[in-house]
């Protein structure tokens, strides 16, 4: 007792009054940490292997939208961090990666992966502990009732989107066509998506060879391919793999004979092995550059882009780790923080254009509804800048009439 101050009873009253105020007070440390907690992405990606050059992009963009989030203080207050793991294209691997990012840093959703089967990997772990994941690979099989979940939303656009843009503007009535298909789901998927649309259109499938994924040669390909005498060649497979071979064809001499025709016209491969040997050919994409030209979006994006990188473009691959985090991250924002069922929420009701025009998250199966580009490699006299390799022949417009059905995928009409 302090000597000069009087006593006072102390009543049941008292002592709960005061118990509630050091219990608060107490408390209220916590209560701080929690709103000022940094907002954790994952983001498993295969740093190493065919995929790289693809998968580093995806990471710059994704830091992007990242830093600029940042830049306007944060969501709720809250800065933003991305913890990026290399999966090495393996699906052990990625699902390691994520259980650890998951229950090791707290992660509070994940955004990632460049491979069909990999995706699956991750998606299989996000779902099974109630995280939310936003794949930006192309897949068909992750919005098929039997992997998805209603954490599971899908950035990027499907083989079946892919197939049948590319195939409405090079494929005609009475056409053969021969396939060289990567041995592995997303071969599979734009195979299947290839023929789906063949059939519609009236072309006929001449024959098909399976290769493993980095494949170091295709020399063994070329003349079974050409004795099929088609009138195009669909390569589907991606990142090195695409380069590699279609460099073979060329020295083969198949681009005199016939057209070359891609699901994913790759950005970063064209550069890296030059005009020559991807001139003329033609494929798909979610995003080039010059998109600036009509939509003020990918103008802010390219500008962003360029401030941070030393005044380089974005990529196709890579322009999904930025739209893929921004929609993620915007969800956020609307839902006031991580709250994961306000967020799945958020995101079922985004409406979004963060670079390539408007795009919206379909209800039954969370595939983002958006545009499909498809492209065409210019000869080495029509691209006086290095960094403009492709002409847009054409912009299919978002549209849930390009999707395969709900009741397709399984889910109930």
């Amino acid at each position: 007792m302090t000597k000069g101050l009087p006593t006072l009873p102390i009543t049941r009253r008292h002592a709960l009054a005061g118990l509630a105020a050091g219990t608060a007070t107490l408390a209220m440390p916590g209560l701080l940490r929690a709103q000022s907690e940094t907002i954790r992405i994952g983001f498993p990606t295969p740093l190493t292997g065919p995929y790289a050059a693809e998968a580093k992009d995806q990471v710059r963009s994704a830091e992007l939208a990242v830093k600029l989030v940042n830049d306007k203080g944060g969501i709720a207050g809250r800065k933003v961090e991305l913890l990026v793991r290399d999966d090495k294209l393996n699906a052990g691997e990625a699902a390691t990666r994520t259980l650890e990012l998951i229950e090791k840093e707290k992660v509070h959703a994940v955004v990632g992966s460049l491979s069909s089967a990999v995706q699956l990997a991750i998606n299989e772990v996000t779902r099974a502990r109630g995280v939310i994941f936003v794949s930006i690979s192309q897949s068909d099989t992750i919005n098929e009732v039997k992997d998805f979940s209603r954490f599971t939303f899908h950035e990027a656009l499907n083989p079946h989107m892919t197939t049948a843009a590319v195939a409405k503007h090079t494929f005609k009535p009475g056409m053969k066509i021969a396939y060289l298909v990567a041995d592995y789901a997303f071969g599979h998927e734009i195979l299947r998506g290839f023929k789906r649309a063949q059939a519609a259109i009236g072309a006929t499938s001449v024959g098909e060879i399976l290769h493993p994924i980095g494949a170091p040669d295709y020399s063994t390909f070329m003349p079974r391919l050409r004795a099929m005498k088609p009138d195009i060649l669909c390569i589907c497979n991606f990142g090195r793999d695409q380069a590699n071979s279609i460099k073979q064809a060329v020295d083969f001499g198949l681009n005199k004979q016939d057209r070359i025709v891609v699901p994913v016209l790759l950005y970063t491969q064209r550069l890296g092995i030059g005009a020559e040997a991807f001139e003329g050919v033609v494929g798909g994409a979610n995003y080039y550059w010059r998109l600036q030209d009509t939509l003020p979006s990918a103008k802010a994006f390219n500008d962003a882009y360029k401030a941070a990188y030393s005044g380089a473009y974005p990529t196709d691959y890579g322009a999904y780790g930025y739209t893929g985090v921004s929609s993620l991250l915007l969800a956020m924002a609307k839902a006031g923080g991580t709250d994961t069922d306000k967020v799945i929420a958020a995101l079922e009701g985004l409406t979004y254009d963060v670079a390539k025009g408007p795009q919206h998250y379909r209800k039954c199966d969370h595939q983002s509804v958006q545009s499909v580009l498809v492209l065409e490699s210019k000869a080495k006299a029509d691209t006086p800048e290095e960094a403009d390799p492709f002409r847009i022949l054409a912009v299919e417009p978002a549209s849930e009439d390009i999707l395969r059905s709900c009741a397709e995928l399984g889910f109930p009409s």
